[in-house]
């Protein structure tokens, strides 16, 4: 389904995809033969050449969504990866003075990134972590875990996490990328 004026299909077209995701077709006419796909602010953007039909468009697209799809799926990390992080990081930064019970992802979390529960050692977190660089999901699960052994967001929390190097600069992300989304999620 296009939308749009017509000035703009000359070069961008808009498009759902089977899945329900916006797609928005770039045409270049210094592009020969290259299609590509990435994604950007919540929606797929393909680049193809001019030159190409409105068939060869849609098969495109297609082509190009289940590349993304497949590509999504070999880095998506499994609760198991994401557990022996969590090992990796106990041991590196809080020197094994904890371990958590469980570690796994959830798709039900709206209003934060993660979540633990002290009494059990749980910690869940955040989907919408999932195609963030591992840097930024290592700081969120680095957080969590300083929360097994310190509940609130005192001095003596923050200075259990200060010798992460990226500390700041991934709650710059996350503050980023909450407020680009206007989401309201807050890393604490």
């Amino acid at each position: 389904m296009y939308a749009g004026t017509s000035a703009q299909r000359a070069s961008f077209l808009y498009m759902q995809s089977p899945a329900g995701a916006e797609v928005e077709v770039r045409r270049s006419r210094r592009r020969k033969r290259t299609v590509s796909a990435y994604r950007r602010d919540g929606k797929v953007i393909v680049m193809i050449p001019d030159r190409f039909t409105r068939a060869e468009e849609a098969e495109w697209v297609t082509t190009m969504l289940d590349r993304l799809e497949r590509s999504d799926k070999r880095r998506r990390r499994t609760d198991d990866q994401l557990m022996r992080r969590a090992q990796e990081m106990c041991r590196d930064y809080l020197h094994d003075k904890v371990e958590p019970a469980s570690v796994r992802w959830v798709d039900n979390m709206t209003t934060r990134w993660a979540s633990c529960t002290t009494s059990t050692r749980e910690i869940r977190l955040s989907d919408r972590l999932q195609p963030m660089p591992a840097w930024v999901v290592d700081y969120v699960l680095l957080h969590e875990l300083a929360h097994l052994l310190q509940p609130g967001h005192g001095p003596q929390f923050w200075r259990l996490i200060e010798s992460y190097p990226r500390l700041e600069r991934a709650r710059g992300y996350l503050h980023g990328v909450s407020a680009t989304a206007g989401l309201g999620l807050s890393d604490g």
